[in-house]
C-alpha cells in the first residue's frame, strides 16, 4: 500500500506539471474536462513512475511554460488532452 506522503508528493508533482502546461486541474474537474476518478487514477500512475526525480529536476529547470510534459510522463496523454482543452 502506498503511504500518504508518497501520494501527496506525486500529487504535487502532477499539479506542478499541469501548472507548467497551463492546466488548472481543479478547474478541469469543475468544468467536466476530467472526473475526480481520473485525477485519482492519474496520481496513481504518477506513483508508479520510475522517474519522479527526473520529473522534479525537469520542473526545477524549466522556467517558462512548457509545450508538453516529459516523454516519460505516465500522464502525458492526459496532460496533452487537458492542455488542448485549456488552450
Amino acid at each position: 500500500m502506498t503511504d500518504q506522503s508518497t501520494l501527496r508528493h506525486h500529487a504535487a508533482l502532477m499539479d506542478r506539471v499541469a501548472d507548467r502546461l497551463g492546466i488548472d486541474l481543479e478547474a478541469a474537474v469543475l468544468t467536466g474536462s476530467m472526473t475526480f476518478d481520473e485525477v485519482s487514477e492519474a496520481v496513481l500512475r504518477c506513483v508508479a513512475c520510475a522517474n519522479p526525480e527526473d520529473c522534479a529536476h525537469w520542473l526545477d529547470r524549466e522556467e517558462a511554460r512548457a509545450e508538453a510534459p516529459p516523454v516519460y510522463c505516465r500522464n502525458r496523454a492526459l496532460m496533452t488532452r487537458l492542455a488542448g482543452d485549456s488552450a
